[in-house]
């Protein structure tokens, strides 16, 4: 009986292999898998080589296992993962969708061809291609996944076609080598990271119908001198762009609600930001470290100052805080060693930690009777500060 069982076994293993034999074969050195037997589609395969560094891929195939002629549709996930040697490839108008990982680490690549008839590329499809120059994306295309040129390092221009509704995250993650980028209308969203790491990038234009952009977009993006925000954008999101450090100026419009934590930390070259109406939050830390930066207007509509927003803002000379904001957060102003002077209105109760802390150029302070609580530390290392008075209205000092 158990020899029974183990021949069956054995029997089925064996159609099983000679069932795969069939859906997979090999044609010069390409690996194909067939996906769609009735209408004789293939993909190109995981493990295809091209020992001679250029590739055309033919529109169709014979199958030497049937003798059948296959159209290849795709090229597969990870295809040609790690094919370093790989310079060259052109692929044919039978081809729609680029798959996952396709071409990734291919770092020898120069030359890519994508036909019209591509209509989806994946995730990750071109990331490591480091010799990759430029790309041109056919209007087919209607997304640009995940880190697809994710560190393309050698890539200074890429065409987005108007098709394209929204731009992944990392897609151009680490493309230190590109330069401009022409984001079109047709683009609604612009995903986390999307341009990370892009030191070279010198100026962008979001349209006006992107109505968001992702947390850490543009961080990192050293070489920005120059951003136009549309009226779209209802929010500038977490860290969009952190160490933007060649951005000078920057105008937030009316649309914009809420400037999230660590927006614009470290952009060290800001001199000065004009924050609208409309804005209501402001997050943590969104300006910390923008050491040029020298005025900043809060308008109306702010109700708190979060922690460490102006933090290490050592240019900045004076502040004033409006009516509607009803506490200071902790290290809000600390490090701002060029501020002489704050007006605190009578809407401030509570004083957080560490608020000015080290504001060595500080004289004086007024703090109005409507602040109830005043944190630890909030005047640690105020060495200019020669008087302050503390309203009865104070029922506890950190």
């Amino acid at each position: 009986m158990q020899m029974k069982r183990i021949l069956t076994l054995m029997f089925a293993t064996m159609l099983a292999a000679q069932a795969w034999a069939q859906t997979t074969f090999e044609v010069d050195g390409l690996k194909y898998t067939v996906t769609d037997e009735t209408n004789h589609y293939v993909s190109v395969g995981k493990g295809s080589t091209s020992p001679a560094g250029v590739i055309s891929i033919q529109e169709k195939v014979t199958n030497p296992n049937d003798g059948e002629e296959y159209t290849v549709t795709s090229i597969g996930n990870s295809a040609f993962f790690n094919c370093r040697d790989l310079r060259s490839v052109t692929i044919p108008n039978s081809v729609k969708a680029i798959d996952n990982l396709a071409f990734q680490n291919c770092s020898g690549m120069t030359f890519i061809s994508i036909p019209n008839s591509v209509s989806s590329i994946g995730s990750g499809a071109f990331s490591g291609c480091s010799k990759l120059t430029s790309v041109t994306i056919p209007n087919s295309v209607t997304c640009i996944g995940g880190s697809v040129f994710y560190n393309c390092s050698g890539l200074t221009s890429v065409l987005i076609p108007e098709s394209v509704t929204s731009i992944g995250n990392s897609a151009f993650s680490d493309c230190s080598g590109l330069t401009s980028i022409t984001i079109p209308e047709s683009v609604t969203s612009i995903g986390q990271h999307a341009f990370q790491s892009c030191s070279g990038l010198t100026s962008v234009s979001i349209p006006n119908s992107v109505t968001s952009i992702g947390n850490s977009a543009f961080f990192g993006c050293s070489g920005l001198t120059s951003v136009t925000i549309s009226n779209s954008v209802t929010s500038i999101s977490s860290h969009a762009f952190y160490g933007c450090c060649g951005l000078t100026s920057i105008t937030i419009p009316e649309s914009v609600t809420s400037i999230d934590q660590n927006a614009f930390q470290s952009c060290s070259g800001l001199t000065s930001v004009s924050i609208p109406n409309s804005v209501t939050n402001i997050g943590g830390a969104a300006f910390s470290g923008c050491s040029g930066l020298t005025s900043v207007t809060i308008p109306n509509s702010v109700t708190s100052i979060g922690s460490s927003v102006f933090s290490g803002c050592s240019g900045l000379t004076s502040v004033t805080i409006p009516e509607s904001v009803t506490s200071i957060g902790s290290s809000a102003f600390s490090g701002c060693s060029g501020l002489t002077s704050v007006s605190i209105p009578n809407s401030v109760k509570a004083i957080g930690n560490y608020a000015f802390q080290k504001c060595s150029g500080l004289t004086s302070v007024t703090i109005p009777n409507s602040v109830t609580s005043i944190g630890s530390s909030v005047f640690y290392g105020c060495n200019g500060l020669t008087s302050v008075t503390i309203p009865n209205s104070v029922t506890s000092i950190g």
